[in-house]
């Protein structure tokens, strides 16, 4: 039997706030013989509505017309979405849809519709880490978390930026299936089935710049494969074909961090990964992501993030994992 899935847009919609579920649930669907999910996409009127790239799509049915029961609400999102949540049509309407949905999900800056819907009220939730000041100041009923991909509150899903629909989508689609189900999904897609860290502002990576050199491109490259590897100053410097001065030098110019301060900050990523996605004890969390010990753990948790790992698996788990 077919789970009947509603997709919202609006004109500016993200493409991808639509594409990547979308693409999630039509694998699904192909890898359990058409017992998945039927998608339909719906806006305020019938017809060809415009992404924010310029590219069409056509809406099947306007959102007046839609009936009917609804397994999945999801609300798109881009850049118009946080206007668009003061028109009262839309949110009007993804009220309406909600009340006879079995759950409500947005994508990105899409919260801020559920928001205006009165659908997020108390509730825990995330979108674009641009827009989450703007989110929990005009709605401050809301409990904004910036940090999680995706954040589930009971029968609410909240994502965050853009690509964080293919994660939202592959978390519901293991809520519906299974891990099993949603693991070949994200391997078919070649994509994570849980996507490594929080949002981009709390990436390594992407706090850092990357090198320019390919020497240091490659070491940064392998700081991030390997958290438990040796990454002293002088082994990277090795690996680079560099003096540990030079290398010290210009990996700090490059990329923004010094080296051992990028290292710490990638090895954290890992621990908080192993956090998410296992139920290892902290001495092996503190082992496999390359911190040592327990203590080094906890310090660096309470340096980079201000919580320690213990009360970051249960944050990270409680919302998730609620009925």
């Amino acid at each position: 039997m077919h789970r009947r899935v509603v997709l919202v847009v609006f004109d500016g919609f993200q493409l991808l706030d639509l594409a990547g579920p979308a693409d999630v649930f039509a694998v699904a669907d192909l890898l359990t013989r058409g017992q998945g999910y039927r998608v339909e996409v719906a806006a305020a009127r019938a017809g060809a509505v415009r992404a924010q790239n310029g590219i069409e799509v056509t809406a099947q049915a306007a959102l007046a017309d839609v009936e009917g029961p609804i397994d999945t609400l999801l609300v798109t999102g881009g850049l118009p979405a946080s206007e668009r949540s003061r028109d009262p049509e839309l949110p009007g309407q993804v009220a309406r849809l909600a009340s006879g949905a079995r759950r409500v999900a947005s994508v990105c800056t899409g919260a801020f519709v559920l928001a205006e819907a009165g659908l997020l009220g108390g509730r825990r939730a995330t979108t674009h880490w641009l827009m989450a000041g703007d989110l929990a100041e005009r709605y401050p009923d809301v409990r904004v978390d910036v940090d999680p991909i995706y954040v589930r509150d009971g029968d609410v899903w909240t994502s965050a930026g853009v690509s964080a629909g293919v994660d939202l989508a592959l978390a519901l689609v293991a809520d519906d299936h299974g891990h099993a189900l949603a693991r070949d999904v994200a391997c078919g897609l070649v994509v994570y089935l849980h996507r490594p860290g929080g949002q981009s502002q709390f990436s390594t990576q992407l706090n850092a710049l990357t090198p320019r050199s390919e020497p240091l491109r490659e070491v940064q490259a392998f700081i991030d494969a390997n958290p438990a590897g040796n990454l002293s100053v002088p082994a990277l410097a090795r690996r680079a074909g560099m003096s540990e001065r030079h290398f010290s030098r210009l990996f700090t110019e490059q990329t923004g961090l010094p080296p051992g301060r990028y290292v710490e900050r990638s090895r954290a990523d890992a621990a908080r990964r192993l956090l998410e996605v296992t139920g290892h004890p902290l001495d092996r969390v503190a082992r496999e992501s390359g911190l040592g010990a327990p203590e080094t753990l906890y310090r660096v948790f309470r340096r980079h993030w201000r919580v320690s790992p213990g009360d970051y698996r249960r944050r990270f788990h409680s919302e998730e994992n609620r009925p």
